[in-house]
């Protein structure tokens, strides 16, 4: 436990930033952007100082620990600390918040809501995403993963497209859904350690000390991994994404899909399998499927869709299926794969959903009809494209491929077919990315596209971060990977999983026999 309360202050800044764009006088859109876009940089610079600290060989599981009585009786503890994934996570959100200021900061000039509000409820989510990845109670989890849907909520359906409304209500029942799940799984759990322990609680590790008999286990596991699959989300769960990805802001769709929908797959490979070790493993073959299925069935939507916004909702959804099937593979180099994963789809999405939001702005549409020969009129637009694109589908030398790469390889260890299967999803994202881009990009400039502009200076500072953060991520993995292997070797251990023997062949003799 350490004596000062980082984790606590970082989740504070933004928040205390929402409170002063609130304060600011009515129509001082310019203050409210500048005002948010600092607050968002001085919790970036408190998190690169926090992960500066953070020793990825300690003996502790968790660091930077803090831990306050909140309701005695219930054993509910404000309790907050980091692991080497949910390090990388909470990095993830410090990051992408202040480019989607940036990217976004004309998003709300023209809607229906104020500007200020736009951006404190962003700033707000920024404090319950820090929240939700930082928790070690249960319970304060479960309060920053409900609470995340109001600001989301607001977003969507007060500064959205024609259809925010609807979207934002069907994003709303979906999350409520699965946390009424959650919630009832989450009393059957406390019930359960009142049992064992003759007093409630909701403290994560020593919830993970229980002996949950595993009939029990695989009721409350559903819960659990219901709520996370829509949150992810993950096949057959998926419905409301394109829709809220969709009517959303371009800003307000990349912390959507970028870093909230990250919450249902930390979820599972933080909650699901260390809490029910037992019932993870039943499960196991049926959630591979849906992975598999969501992986092939995400890649095939995306082919027929003439939606900007929504091909990449769906290329998220296969990429789900990617991350969800390395946490379920049951092995150290998938679930690594798995981490790494939800970084590098935070960041690739974010470029992609970034550079597209410039391109339909400009031309006021999202038809992929109502573009083409749009490289010749702006060619810096145009490949700042193509290496979204590239990264999306997990070019060699990109920092998704590395994690792609785990997944598959740490799958096929154990589930030689699924694998096999999931690897299809890389030649049809190679055919949606290059469709896309032939068809907008390149040939005969349409007349509709003829007195575009390329990028201006806001909006390369905007998505060169996430590029070089991309390729170098690419060529130095080993930067998150060194953080993020001892958290998954525990929980492995946690698991009581453990990889797969290698398999070598007998050495044959001289006389040909073995």
């Amino acid at each position: 436990m350490t004596s000062f309360p980082w984790l606590t202050v970082i989740g504070a800044v933004p928040l205390v930033g929402a409170v002063v764009l609130m304060l600011l006088p009515k129509g001082a859109a310019q203050a409210a952007k500048i005002v948010a876009l600092l607050f968002s940089l001085v919790a970036l610079g408190l998190v690169v100082a926090l992960a500066l600290q953070f020793n990825p060989d300690s003996a502790e599981t968790f660091q930077f620990t803090e831990q306050h009585e909140w309701i005695k009786s219930f054993g509910i503890s404000y309790a907050l600390g980091v692991d080497g994934i949910s390090l990388v996570l909470i990095a993830l959100s410090a990051i992408l918040v202040p480019l989607v200021i940036i990217g976004g900061w004309n998003d709300a000039d023209s809607a229906r809501g104020s500007v200020k509000a736009y951006f404190a409820w962003m700033l707000v989510l920024e404090t319950l995403m820090i929240g939700v990845f930082a928790a070690l109670d249960v319970f304060l989890f479960y309060v920053f993963f409900e609470a995340m849907l109001v600001p989301m909520y607001f977003l969507i359906g007060r500064y959205g497209g024609a259809q925010r409304s609807y979207a934002a209500i069907k994003f709303l029942l979906y999350s409520l859904l699965g946390g009424l799940l959650m919630l009832a799984a989450l009393i059957g759990l406390y019930v359960v350690s009142g049992r064992e322990l003759g007093e409630g609680t909701f403290n994560f590790e020593v919830l993970t000390q229980l002996n949950i008999d595993p009939g029990t286990q695989k009721f409350l596991f559903l819960g659990f991994f219901i709520a996370f699959a829509i949150k992810a989300p993950l096949w057959p769960f998926h419905t409301w994404l394109p829709d809220a990805a969709a009517e959303a802001p371009p800003s307000s769709a990349i912390l959507l899909i970028g870093v909230l929908d990250k919450v249902g797959t930390f979820g599972m490979l933080r909650y699901c399998l260390p809490l029910f070790p037992a019932a993870s493993q039943y499960y196991t073959p049926v959630i591979l499927v849906m992975c598999v299925v969501g992986i092939l069935y995400g890649a095939l939507l995306a082919i027929g869709q003439t939606d900007i916004k929504r091909l990449i909702a769906y290329t998220s959804l296969s990429h789900f299926g990617f991350i969800a099937l390395g946490i379920f593979a049951m092995t150290s180099q998938a679930q690594a794969g798995s981490a790494f994963y939800m970084v590098n789809h935070g960041f690739s999405t974010a470029a992609l959903f970034l550079v597209a939001a410039f391109l339909m702005t400009r031309r006021g549409s999202s038809l992929i009809s109502d573009f083409g020969g749009v490289g010749r009129v702006a060619p810096l637009l145009a490949g700042f494209f193509l290496v979204a694109g590239l990264s999306s589908l997990a070019l060699p030398g990109m920092s998704s491929f590395v994690s792609e790469f785990l997944v598959l390889v740490g799958t096929f260890e154990r589930y030689q077919v699924a694998a096999i299967l999931a690897t299809l999803g890389i030649v049809l994202a190679a055919l949606y990315i290059l469709w896309l881009y032939q068809r907008t990009m390149t040939g005969p400039v349409i007349d509709s596209c003829r007195s575009m502009s390329d990028l201006k200076a806001r909006e390369v500072v905007a998505v060169a971060p996430l590029f070089v953060l991309i390729i170098g991520l690419g060529v130095f993995p080993q930067v998150a990977l060194g953080v993020i292997n001892p958290a998954v070797e525990r929980t492995m251990t946690s698991v009581g999983a453990s990889d797969p023997p290698p398999t070598v062949a007998a050495p044959v003799s001289a006389e040909g026999g073995r």
